[in-house]
């Protein structure tokens, strides 16, 4: 029996030592780290887009009187874990259904951290100005382009300032942000542009000359990033911190237009949801998006609205009594709502 004690102490002894390698991140007393080069990605939080955090309207609009609103319109995101150690990444391989990728597809090669959090909140704040647009189109209420932030160091930096209204680009008139940057994307690095703007009433000009873009230069980078805003008295803003990416697009736009119209667009249901938005209402693929449906079933949505691109990988989600409808436009959600709730036919991802 002593013999089988020690034999059975002494095998565990590399086990014990490899649980050690495995659970640390990196060795003593050197710069070398023990992090595996994966990431995991698993269901985030989801936000009411109807409701506010910290006391903050989440979708807010002024200016112009709002209707009640019900239910929810919850956008869902995707968490990301990275700089995990071998032990960690197995353990949520094994035990969750978090999804175990390599780190070059969060970070890609040649940009840090930094930069990949950068071009997440220009496309946030993109997303943002599309789904404004989207949902005054849908409205039929007009809308201007606004600068929102000036790149330092950019063709930009000194020539423009947060709350100029663009007028036109080289004589062409502008209305939203979309049609600034195809002007601008047909244009080359070292080109000159003009561009007419309003401040604070007041009409101006700036000509500059076109900068590199970081990630590809080839592409011309004029340096600023724009909203929409109506050009009526309402004002929409949007009021969530540390959220990045476009696919928040279509729920933005949905918010809006329940609170500019009568009765609730939802039907009082508990609504959930992912995709991009186009200035047009075009809604477009996300990626994660089973993360996302887990996320909204988790929380008791009713109805998860995914775009049609996306159907396939949604069905491969646990989405218990949830019904997944299949949007491709603005306009198409809104209607598959209307007939939901009304006992019309619908159509559900299949």
């Amino acid at each position: 029996m002593n013999r089988r004690i020690k034999t059975l102490a002494w095998g565990a002894v590399p086990l014990v030592a490899l649980a050690s390698l495995v659970s640390i991140d990196h060795i003593p007393g050197t710069d070398i780290s023990l992090t595996v080069p994966y990431a995991a990605e698993g269901p985030g939080p989801t936000f009411n887009t109807l409701g506010d955090v910290d006391g903050v309207e989440v979708v807010e609009i002024t200016g112009v009187e709002t209707d009640d609103v019900e239910g929810n319109f919850n956008m869902t995101t995707v968490s990301v874990r990275t700089g995990m150690t071998l032990s960690q990444a197995l353990t949520r391989w094994l035990f969750t259904d978090d999804t175990i990728v390599p780190i070059e597809q969060i970070f890609p090669p040649g940009q840090s951290m930094e930069e990949v959090q950068e071009s997440n909140t220009l496309a946030f704040t993109a997303s943002e100005a599309a789904a404004t647009i989207a949902a005054m189109n849908f409205l039929g209420l007009p809308v201007e382009a606004e600068v929102v932030e000036v790149v330092e160091d950019s063709a930009a930096a000194g020539q423009f300032e947060p709350g100029d209204t663009l007028i036109d680009v080289n004589g062409a008139p502008v209305t939203t942000p979309g049609q600034v940057q195809e002007i601008i994307r047909g244009m080359s690095p070292g080109d000159e542009v003009t561009i007419t703007y309003t401040r604070g009433g007041e009409p101006g000009s700036a000509t500059v000359t076109l900068g590199e873009h970081p990630q590809d230069a080839a592409l011309p980078l004029l340096g600023i990033s724009m909203t929409s805003v109506p050009t009526s008295e309402a004002e929409v803003s949007y009021n969530l911190e540390d959220i990045g990416g476009p696919s928040a697009g279509l729920i933005f736009s949905l918010a809006v237009v329940d609170k500019l119209s009568e009765g609730p667009l939802n039907g009082g249901r508990f609504v959930a949801g992912s995709g991009t938005i186009a200035e047009d209402g075009t809604v477009g693929p996300i990626g994660g998006i089973s993360h996302k449906v887990r996320a909204a079933e988790e929380e008791g949505a009713d109805i998860f609205l995914a775009p049609a691109a996306n159907c396939a990988e949604a069905l491969t989600a646990d989405s218990g009594d949830m019904t997944i409808l299949k949007v491709d436009s603005l306009e198409h959600a809104v209607e598959q709502m209307e007939n939901y709730n009304s006992g019309r036919d619908f159509e559900a991802c299949s």
